[in-house]
């Protein structure tokens, strides 16, 4: 392609699309999430405004990087396939934000009860109900007031609460779920043990699921987090507060963005000298192989009933 200069208005223009609009114009099925849009075909990319982060890649920018970057366009395609006259019909330009000031974090209010995140968690996701009751005693789990969101709280090492990851307890319908404003990634959802062990997941719901299924008198000896997405953050947090830990176990989806994450972070480990392993569940996650385990039970005792 011949060198195409364009005006600084031009590169504005361009850079000024909305993503989301974009992307429903192209035919890419997108995910609410929040405030957000996730990638149907790539969780791991939210898109709001023009603006766009690749939270297993941890990087972002622009309607033009993102072309590059997921179209594979240069530059200049990119810059024309934003000023196409289509797309300008299409899609609105997204004007330039105040800067926010960044709000303080703060727990969402809890609910006077915790009856329907108990009855979503075992009923729905078949929690084990003495796993669940001890994170719902220490905080670390809980029901917001406004919306009986179930809100997984993210503590520092003094038992402060520095991040927190809400997920609806609706069991029909769509899921909603997005982590509170002024959260601290190097906080998210986690269990602080005493050796040198630790299990990193992707989601709350995912970490408090393997334990339920495999968990003994010894589990709370270990340390565990949830990523609440795919970002290092969190793991990172975890080895630079505990540095007893010496072995990461992943257990992160069975998918392709699970398995991409894992190997990503795997290196990271490895880069700290640490020992590696990875934990896949049979399904896609943890809970779905904790929901085919119940639902297994279920039929043979009910196959027990009819024998006998």
């Amino acid at each position: 392609m011949p060198y195409i200069h364009f005006t600084e208005e031009q590169k504005l223009q361009a850079n000024a699309v909305d993503l989301v609009e974009f992307l429903r114009f192209k035919g890419e099925p997108l995910v609410r999430s929040g405030l957000e849009f996730r990638m149907a075909s790539n969780h791991s990319v939210t898109v709001q405004g023009n603006e766009w982060y690749d939270h297993a890649a941890e990087k972002g920018g622009g309607p033009v990087t993102f072309l590059k970057e997921f179209y594979g366009m240069n530059y200049q395609e990119a810059v024309l396939a934003l000023l196409n006259e289509d797309v300008s019909q299409l899609c609105p330009r997204v004007n330039k934000p105040k800067e926010k000031v960044k709000k303080p974090f703060e727990l969402p209010p809890a609910n006077k009860d915790n009856r329907r995140v108990f009855a979503y968690l075992l009923k729905h996701r078949h929690l084990d109900r003495d796993v669940l009751t001890t994170f719902v005693k220490l905080g670390l789990v809980y029901e917001d007031q406004k919306y009986h969101n179930a809100v997984f709280v993210g503590m520092d090492k003094d038992g402060t609460p520095r991040h927190a990851h809400k997920r609806s307890t609706n069991s029909q319908g769509k899921s909603f779920r997005m982590t509170v404003e002024g959260s601290d990634f190097r906080y998210a959802f986690n269990w602080p043990g005493s050796s040198n062990q630790l299990m990193v997941f992707e989601a709350p719901i995912d970490m408090l699921s393997f334990i339920s299924k495999f968990h003994d008198s010894a589990w709370a000896r270990h340390s565990y987090v949830a990523l609440c997405g795919t970002s290092s953050q969190p793991m990172l947090g975890m080895l630079e507060r505990y540095p007893q830990i010496d072995t990461v176990h992943f257990a992160l989806d069975n998918d392709q963005a699970g398995q991409l994450a894992m190997r990503r972070l795997a290196a990271l480990a490895r880069e700290k000298g640490l020992t590696v392993n990875a934990l896949v569940p049979v399904l896609k996650d943890w809970n779905e192989d904790l929901c085919a385990n119940f639902q297994q039970t279920m039929e043979e005792q009910q196959n027990e009933q009819v024998l006998s």
